[in-house]
Formats: structure tokens, sequence, C-alpha cells
């Protein structure tokens, strides 16, 4: 029931369409699923983090960029999967190391 209410609520506030994002959650995790045969049992959903961002850049850039640059991010998130699937983490661990990752997560 939690992440229904996220994946609801989010779009409410930032002007989307709810059945968009829940349409979106449910292809989103089960491509997941499919990529990682199951092992890891989530579900992806919207975030409250992305509130604030997306709610400038509609009054920055209008809804069609907003949208554009949400399709544009989830590309370079694929993209970056791959890369990690192809070059292991050792690449992440070098581009992104504890002294950066330590502030993003406390």
């Amino acid at each position: 029931f939690v992440a229904f209410g996220a994946t609801v609520l989010v779009p409410l506030l930032v002007g989307l369409d709810p059945s968009t994002a829940l349409f979106a959650a449910g292809v989103g995790t089960l491509v997941f699923h499919l990529v990682t045969k199951g092992i890891v049992p989530i579900f992806l959903g919207s975030s409250f983090a992305f509130i604030a961002p997306i709610i400038k850049a509609t009054e920055l850039y209008g809804l069609a960029g907003t949208l554009s640059g949400l399709v544009a991010v989830g590309f370079v998130y694929f993209l970056m999967s791959a890369l990690v699937k192809w070059q292991g983490l050792r690449l992440i661990e070098r581009l992104f190391p504890p002294v950066v990752i330590g502030p993003v997560i406390t």
C-alpha cells in the first residue's frame, strides 16, 4: 500500500497523470524482474525526491521539456546499467569514490 500511495501521490503533486505513472511503474518493474531474473524482490515506483526538480523544470521548460528530460535521464540510466553489466562495478567505484557517494547517502 505504501508504494501505491507514493506512485499516485507524486504525479498528482507535480501535475502529471497518475495512470501513466502506474503504467510506467508496472512496466519498469516487469523489465527489472526480467533483467535480474527475479532475484531482487522490488517494486519500482515514483519517488518524492523528484517533486521539486520536476516542478521547477516544468516552470522553466514546460511539460513537454520536462517529460523529454525524464525520458533522457531514463535512457542515461539504462546506458549506465549496461556499462556496469559490461565493465563491472570497478568503473563506478573509480568514477564515484566513497568521498563522493557518502554525502549523497547521508
